[in-house]
């Protein structure tokens, strides 16, 4: 589905990152796998595609710093003439009740979960292909807020505006799109007892908590010509849970 395009994943290292990563290598892209601090994970990442059969180069880079991101997309260059697919996925979540959240630590959210899509889409563009496809991971709370991560849900919301303004400026040659999950079984919800577990799948509709395989499924649709009339759009995949 992918043959000969080039690709970005932020955040490639771990998680949805680095399925995603996988699974555009896996239909035949070129993937630029973006880790901060993980190296060895992001290490393991590139052998696994590479032992697939599939191709991929590694860029360090702290997506808040925009020196970080020009040297990353610079590096990326250096391999590749130009991009095809951009997936901004990198982010982090402290599950910080708000009356406890401290200017630094909402600053730090902000810096990389929204700003960071903000340096990687602007040090990147010049170099996208027209035809190409920008791809924002965003979240459920995006919509619906929560108890316990009012800057992570505020960051998401961004994200989203951010996603409908490109979409509307960068037509008709760049389609712009987001995905938004909702409780999906990555280390975000590590801490939670095998009881929560089940509690959690009971809620959703579909009776199961999601896979990154089933985000990355999602971002493949939206980054090949299968999803060629669709821009400015938001897939929630969330079992049913949140229908908007």
């Amino acid at each position: 589905m992918l043959k000969g395009k080039n690709a970005i994943v932020t955040g490639a290292s771990r998680g949805i990152g680095k399925v995603t990563a996988k699974t555009l290598a896996k239909n035949g892209a070129f993937v630029g796998i973006n880790y901060n601090k993980n190296k060895k994970a992001a290490e393991e990442t590139l052998k696994e595609i590479q032992n697939k059969g599939g191709e991929g180069v590694l860029l360090k880079g702290d997506v808040s710093s925009s020196d970080d991101v020009k040297n990353m997309i610079d590096l990326f260059l250096k391999q590749k003439r130009n991009i095809d697919i951009l997936v901004l996925n990198a982010g982090i979540y402290k599950r910080n009740k708000f009356i406890q959240l401290n200017r630094e630590e909402w600053d730090k959210t902000i810096d990389v979960n929204l700003t960071g899509c903000y340096n990687v889409c602007k040090t990147a563009l010049p170099h996208i292909n027209k035809g190409g496809s920008i791809i924002f991971i965003s979240s459920q709370l995006a919509f619906r807020g929560t108890d316990h991560g009012a800057d992570y849900a505020a960051s998401k919301a961004g994200v989203l505006g951010l996603m409908r303004s490109l979409a509307l400026e960068l037509a008709p040659n760049i389609r712009v799109n987001a995905v938004a999950p909702g409780t999906i079984d990555t280390d975000i919800i590590a801490s939670y007892t095998k009881e929560m577990r089940k509690k959690r799948a009971e809620e959703i509709p579909l009776k199961r908590l999601g896979t990154s395989q089933d985000v990355a499924n999602a971002v493949l649709f939206l980054a090949s010509n299968l999803s060629s009339y669709i821009t400015g759009e938001t897939i929630n995949i969330n079992g049913g849970l949140y229908i908007h």
